[in-house]
């Protein structure tokens, strides 16, 4: 037809109007993008001037990225704990908080030990760019000292040993031979020269039971990067393999199963009992091998072995011709040459039969006077037992005793030992005292059992005569002299506990070798406390004189002891994954940039955060494409058009 176009055309302004097109206009609302800046603050940054260059780094980047519209910044701190300097967490920590597809980047600035990246397959999965900015220096070396093999605990006596390795790494590596200090409790016990990287066994003996401290000291190098690694401490429980008690009873009284029971609920100790239950002046015509079931060894008890007792007993033992003044010689040489001696006395002390009119005179700190107080009286600790950790917090100061009474009391002076406890009339009762290198004590009654039978109330005979067992054969806790610190995040508590109840110094060698004095002052007990502010990371060293303790206000990780050098092999590979950069502080900060989705994030001297360009839609307005007159307009013509062009012959 002539007019198939105009036709055509009023078909598709129908169809037009049929479909009824809109133009859609969003009103957006930008979203800034986020910056993840994450500060290392683990022990090792305290290295140096490490700390200096990250907080200076961090202070200049908050200013810059805060110069940035349409970016916000989210920093985080990396603290570093016990298990080393781990950024798994924080990462996780920050990526649920924030919207993933806003992350420009993440900055991070260290020392690049970061330990849980060393499996490179565990790194935090993202796609944003990550820069690392490393503080110290890329040369750095370090000597460090490594226990390799040590034990827990030993038997006191028997040969032990530890297996050490000095490493040096860095630098031109190895200088030589590396001297290396050995102590234990504070005394040198070698002096080696070690070859870095070799292993070298060292063998010691621990002398006594309890505690023992071992230090390790490696030279320090001119050049290395800390002394924090150059020592380590041990801290070894020496065990006595079995205590061996020999107790000579010298008639039957209710006492002898207090003492049996006593030792006998220890199952580390060897209890040898003998009970004379006869006297040698009683003659009635019973066969000698009818009198006792074994014959009293006593060559074998008092010459051949008595060294290997740990304490000797006598209870209520009188001289009655069983025991030759040899052989009561041998144990006054046995206390003087290390050995333990406890005398618990009855009336026979005071009499003429008295050990005291024997050789052991010259060991036993009680002189008898001759009388004996029958009567009763309460036991009451002296001051000076007051501190003393037999009878310490057996009553407190200033109170009286609660416990029962006791009824005889042999008289004695003391004119050198310790009066700990004393009976009537303020006479001694409880007198100890050490006597070469060995130690003695004296109880002046027999009626300690009362207090076991709880006659009168009672009272605490277990705690007591345990103690003083374990005092006589020289247990660690319950040294009169002691010395303890704890360290607690960033401080050290330091407790001294002593009898002369006399103020004290104490010297603090820090981990970088720095001296430092502090005064102890005791209170009413004989303890000394003082807590001090400290600031270095390691091993921090206590010296009051005679004793020494050791301790550590921050746990030092083996992570971050295993290698302190600044370093950017963890990090480099996770930065190249994601297009971004590692860069040492020393050599300056770069220049910040925003760079468009797919553009290059590295630069020299730069680095760069992606704009992402994330919105949300707040709302929507549509506008007709075709208003209802233009489109009635253009049908109307359109139709006209189509009848001209059709009407024309």
């Amino acid at each position: 037809a002539k007019a198939i176009i105009w036709r055509a055309l009023v078909f598709a302004m129908l169809l037009l109007v049929l479909a009824q097109p809109v133009l859609r206009e969003e009103e957006r609302t930008a979203l800034p993008d986020i910056a993840l800046l994450i500060h290392d603050r683990s022990p090792s940054q305290n290295l140096e001037d490490r700390r200096e260059q990250a907080d200076a780094a961090l202070v200049e980047l908050q200013t810059k990225l805060q110069e940035f519209n349409n970016l916000e910044l989210l920093t985080k701190a990396i603290d570093g704990d016990v298990n080393g300097t781990n950024i798994r967490p924080v990462i996780d920590s920050a990526m649920a908080e924030i919207d993933r597809d806003r992350l420009a980047g993440i900055i991070v600035i260290s020392d690049g030990q970061i330990h849980d990246l060393r499996d490179q397959d565990r790194a935090p999965n993202s796609d944003a760019p990550l820069h690392a900015l490393l503080t110290g220096r890329p040369d750095e070396i370090d000597r460090k000292l490594v226990i390799e093999k040590a034990p827990t605990f030993a038997m006191v006596g028997e040969p032990q040993s530890l297996v050490l390795k000095v490493d040096e790494v860095g630098g031109d590596a190895a200088t030589g031979l590396v001297p290396v200090e050995i102590r234990q409790n504070g005394e040198v016990i070698a002096d080696l020269l070690v070859e870095p990287g070799a292993e070298e066994i060292v063998e010691f003996t621990l002398e006594k039971a309890g505690r023992a401290f071992i230090e390790v000291d490696a030279a320090v190098r001119d050049d290395e990067l800390t002394a924090v690694n150059n020592r380590a401490t041990l801290t070894m429980n020496g065990i006595l393999d079995r205590l061996r008690v020999l107790l000579v009873s010298g008639r039957p009284y209710p006492g002898l199963r207090v003492w049996r029971n006593l030792l006998k609920a220890d199952p580390a100790v060897d209890l040898v009992h003998f009970t004379i239950l006869r006297p040698p002046e009683k003659q009635d015509g019973t066969p000698i091998r009818e009198l006792a079931l074994i014959a009293f060894p006593t060559h074998e008890l008092f010459e051949e072995k008595l060294s290997e007792f740990d304490l000797v007993i006598f209870d209520r033992y009188s001289r009655r011709g069983l025991l030759p003044l040899v052989y009561l010689d041998n144990v006054a040489r046995y206390v003087e040459n290390g050995g333990a001696l406890l005398e618990a006395a009855g009336p026979e002390f005071a009499g003429p039969t008295s050990l005291f009119r024997t050789p052991l005179a010259r060991v036993l700190p009680g002189q008898p006077s001759g009388e004996v107080h029958a009567r009763a009286f309460k036991p009451a600790v002296t001051e000076l037992g007051l501190r003393h950790p037999v009878t310490r917090n057996l009553v407190l100061p200033g109170e009286e005793p609660d416990w029962g009474s006791w009824f005889r009391h042999i008289d004695v002076d003391v004119p050198d030992g310790q009066v700990v406890m004393t009976g009537v009339g303020e006479r001694p009762l409880l007198a100890l005292s050490r006597v070469g290198e060995g130690r003695v004590a004296q109880l002046m009654s027999d009626h300690h059992w009362l207090w076991a039978r709880g006659v009168d109330g009672g009272g605490p005979q277990g705690l007591l005569l345990r103690r003083l067992v374990h005092w006589l054969m020289q247990e660690p806790e319950l040294e009169e002299e002691q010395l303890s610190v704890i360290g607690d995040e960033g401080r050290l508590l330091i407790e001294r506990q002593s009898i002369d109840n006399l103020a004290a110094t104490a010297t603090i060698m820090s981990p970088s070798g720095v001296d430092q004095t502090i005064e102890l002052v005791p209170d009413a007990a004989g303890i000394a406390t003082a807590e001090i502010e400290v600031d270095e990371d390691g091993v921090y060293r206590v010296d009051d004189g005679e004793n020494v303790a050791y301790a550590m206000p921050r746990d030092l990780a083996r992570a971050e002891l295993a290698n302190l050098r600044a370093t950017d092999a963890l990090l480099a590979p996770w930065a190249e994954a994601t297009a971004g950069s590692t860069r040492w502080l020393n050599t300056g900060l770069p220049e910040i940039r925003r760079v468009s989705e797919g553009r290059s994030t590295v630069g020299r001297g730069w680095i760069g955060l992606v704009k992402n360009e994330r919105y949300t839609v707040d709302g929507l307005r549509q506008v007709r494409l075709l208003p209802a007159w233009l489109a009635l307009s253009l049908l109307v013509g359109f139709t006209a058009m189509a009848w001209w062009r059709e009407g024309q012959s």
